[in-house]
């Protein structure tokens, strides 16, 4: 059970928990000879568990001021999933939609100050798709560990890998902060590798990257993307929010001129990607059905064995002791005023 006590000094009091295997608390009445009393096993029975009864309480109050509580564990446990890491892209041309405006307001056909929009249909924008559709994939998700980052001018840690998947969701909603200006990719990456430097290499171990852009990576970088990637053993999915009328990554320069990655910064990324000596996918998604369909099939082909450790936190007692004791005391109490008084 792993049981602790917040104070220990105040375990002496369980001392007064044998009060009542000495005095029943019952008014006793005179008798010219016990001995002409014939034996009740019943009456004997019953004064055994009320004796019971009132050590119990005793002990549940003093375990309760103790501060009795179970200690954090740990617990291996084998299913089928992944360690997932997802990686968003926060610069400000992910709060514009798919289509490179601004969105127009929620679904209800209102813009932001409430004015109607006359039956126009809100667009969300592709961080609020992202968020979304990224939540009803955590929730099919149980076995995996999964944690969150995020990146624009500087990589940003959110949550480490865990299974608590309540956790992971509110860290996906806390995604939805003001974006900055920049796109900073090969940081992002660095963070999201660091989430399995700790971990036990098993089971499937993946980076799912969203942005829709990309950046230029210096030569330093990349050669230590590489050699992390492989060392850590990980695969990458990188889903790309394409903008209507923008490049994508898999467009080829009309134009010599623009083969290079300043002027074609995605399709440079998803080369470098395919270079890396790990197993890498990626998808490009012009709409949020188009996202959604990416998400299914990674939740698809991502369910493999795994085994992974999980964590039960400290699990407080008191309160459980309290219970019992002033239940115990209350039938106590009942059967102190069903005595019969001479």
């Amino acid at each position: 059970m792993n049981l602790a006590v917040n104070t220990p000094w105040a375990l002496t009091g369980l001392v007064l928990a044998l009060l009542p295997l000495f005095n029943s608390g019952m008014r006793t009445s005179p008798a010219p000879w016990t001995a002409l009393i014939p034996g009740d096993a019943l009456s004997a029975f019953v004064v055994c568990c009320l004796r019971l009864c009132a050590v119990a309480a005793i002990a549940g109050l003093v375990l309760g001021m103790a501060g009795l509580h179970r200690t954090e564990q740990s617990r291996e446990r084998i299913g089928h999933g992944a360690h997932i890491v997802l990686l968003l892209d926060r610069s400000s041309s992910m709060d514009n939609t798919f289509a490179g405006r601004a969105p127009n307001g929620s679904d209800d056909g209102r813009d932001a100050g409430g004015r109607a929009t006359h039956g126009a249909v809100a667009e969300e924008s592709k961080a609020a798709a992202a968020r979304r559709l990224l939540t009803e994939f955590v929730k099919q998700r149980q076995n995996d560990l999964i944690g969150v980052a995020e990146y624009s001018t500087s990589p940003l840690f959110v949550i480490p890998l865990t299974e608590n998947k309540n956790a992971v969701q509110a860290a996906i909603a806390a995604t939805a902060t003001p974006a900055l200006g920049f796109t900073h990719v090969s940081k992002g990456l660095g963070m999201a590798i660091s989430f399995f430097e700790q971990q036990s290499v098993t089971g499937s171990r993946i980076v799912l990257l969203v942005s829709d852009g990309a950046a230029a990576i210096d030569h330093d970088s990349e050669l230590k993307l590489r050699e992390w990637f492989k060392r850590q053993q990980v695969r990458l999915y990188w889903i790309f929010l394409r903008t209507a009328g923008s490049p994508g990554i898999f467009d080829q320069p009309e134009d010599s001129r623009d083969d290079n990655a300043g002027a074609m910064p995605e399709l440079y990324l998803h080369k470098f990607f395919l270079g890396l000596g790990s197993p890498y996918q990626a998808y490009e998604a012009e709409s949020p059905d188009a996202l959604k369909q990416a998400i299914a099939d990674i939740n698809r082909l991502e369910n493999l064995p795994m085994h992974y450790v999980e964590h039960i936190p400290k699990q407080d007692l008191s309160a459980a002791c309290y219970s019992v004791a002033a239940f115990l005391l209350l039938v106590l109490l009942g059967v102190k005023f069903c005595e019969v008084k001479r």
